[in-house]
């Protein structure tokens, strides 16, 4: 089969194509026949060595949808034929992937390739962090950082969704601020100045709730803006720098500091993703949901997405065809 394989870390140059032996599925494991695959940034990062624990070859990519083409002795919940999304074992860059029965989710009839394609990582890390984590309700104002994102833009429906009474995101540059707009936020900043707009617009009382993918200078300058009894809640360090705050800024205004990881909980805890599945794949079918799709590319175009989730100037999630459906 075909898979895209890295040999070291590197730029997007490291990126080979190659034919590599057909992957065969455990007792309770799955093979896929990968239809559409994802780019997400920790692909980068992973890419470049500022992630991963690298046992080369190596094949990145975090989720993949396709269709069952094997399953495991013990595999009861899907069968050869079905439509599904998963979190693969070994990376997604590739025409068929292995993985967990607990990490393999059966798709609706009604929902196409390319968007159950672009929902797993954004999809399940937004409900989580907006259902579980942030509980939001109709007196908070949130601040959605990398509002044009796939995960920033997917978290500025749910909250609109969940009743937020004002919803602020950030971007690199204001010509990206008319996806979130048009999404739901009230309000669309830029990272040089949105701590300096927030006070002004809240008179010094900041926001509730705000989601940090950044780090960095960007967590310490939304630690200040954070109001007493709110929640920061950080989930990525896209920024590349390490944020930083003082433990007295936490206890004295009573404000929570949450963490979360998506990996963490594939890995510890991965029973509980079946529920978000249900949850997530209604709210897409009853069309109150919309997964953003950016950009698609094929396989044999990765180093391009890539490049295009590097640059920055990407909105919405960039998408991989590996292969036909039929």
């Amino acid at each position: 089969m075909k898979a895209v394989v890295i040999n070291e870390f590197g730029s997007s140059e490291v990126l080979q194509l190659k034919e590599i032996p057909k992957p065969e599925p455990k007792p309770d494991e799955i093979l896929i026949k990968v239809i559409y695959t994802s780019v997400n940034y920790a692909d980068v990062k992973n890419r470049t060595g500022n992630k991963a624990k690298a046992e080369f070859p190596m094949i990145l990519g975090l989720d993949a949808a396709g269709i069952v083409e094997k399953v495991g002795a013990s595999v009861e919940k899907v069968q050869p034929g079905d439509r599904v999304i998963c979190f693969p074992k070994r990376g997604a860059y590739a025409e068929y992937v292995v993985a967990s029965d607990l990490l393999t989710f059966k798709i609706p009839d009604q929902l196409d390739f390319k968007i159950a394609a672009a929902c797993p990582t954004v999809g399940f890390l937004s409900y989580k962090l907006t259902h579980d984590l942030a509980q939001i309700n109709q007196t908070d104002t949130v601040l959605v950082h990398s509002a044009a994102g796939g995960v920033g833009s997917t978290i500025i429906q749910m909250a609109k969704l969940l009743g937020a009474k004002r919803i602020i995101g950030t971007v690199s540059s204001l010509e990206k601020s008319s996806l979130p707009l048009e999404l739901g936020a009230d309000d669309v900043y830029t990272y040089a100045d949105f701590d300096e707009k927030i006070k002004e617009s809240t008179d010094d009382k900041g926001v509730d709730i705000i989601f940090d993918s950044q780090a960095g200078e960007i967590t310490k300058r939304s630690m200040d803006i954070l109001s007493h009894f709110g929640k920061l809640i950080h989930f990525g360090n896209s920024s590349g720098g390490i944020g930083s705050f003082n433990t007295k800024e936490v206890h004295a205004s009573c404000r929570s500091v949450l963490g979360f990881s998506l990996g963490t909980t594939r890995k510890e805890r991965p029973e509980t993703l079946e529920p978000v599945a249900r949850q997530l794949f209604e709210l897409i079918t009853n069309g109150k949901l919309e997964i953003q799709i950016g950009a698609e590319f094929p396989l044999e175009k990765i180093a391009e997405a890539h490049d295009l989730i590097s640059s920055r100037k990407s909105t919405g999630k960039i998408l991989i065809r590996v292969s036909r459906s039929c």
